[in-house]
């Protein structure tokens, strides 16, 4: 086990991909404590908002590999696919699934206004605007850059 960990720490890839996830979080939280003037600990584990901390790790990992292993390499094409299926799903599927929620929750809303139900509200805030994903995509890469 120590090895392994060892070996984690040493993996400059993983280590350059796990900051800028904690990077893009932080900025997150940054943001919210500025828009909203208080602190809330889901901002820095939860999903969406400004910027996609996906696309930047995504993104990151991507340009770290094919600066590493050189970007006509298998492994630069496996992350660099990985990276658009990520950005993809973070911006098109959960985005939707965003909107499906807010809808769901209106509906909820007026069927509890008239008396008839009591459930929990679904988490709208899921998916990634196309800004918040290029911006992710844009500090993944600065950050590969910087540390590679």
């Amino acid at each position: 086990m120590k090895d392994v960990l060892t070996q984690l720490v040493k993996n400059k890839i993983f280590i350059t991909t796990l900051s800028a996830w904690l990077i893009a979080q932080a900025i997150k939280v940054l943001i919210g404590v500025i828009r909203l003037r208080r602190f809330d600990f889901r901002w820095f584990v939860g999903t969406g908002g400004m910027p996609s901390a996906h696309a930047a790790g995504a993104s990151c990992l991507a340009t770290a590999v094919g600066f590493e292993r050189g970007f006509d390499s298998i492994y630069f094409a496996l992350a660099a696919s990985f990276a658009i299926v990520v950005m993809f799903d973070a911006q098109g599927v959960r985005r939707a699934t965003g909107r499906q929620a807010r809808i769901l929750n209106k509906v909820m809303d007026d069927i509890y206004w008239q008396g008839r139900i009591q459930e929990e509200r679904l988490r709208e805030l899921v998916g990634h605007t196309p800004v918040e994903v290029i911006a992710g995509f844009l500090l993944g890469i600065i950050i590969a850059l910087v540390s590679c």
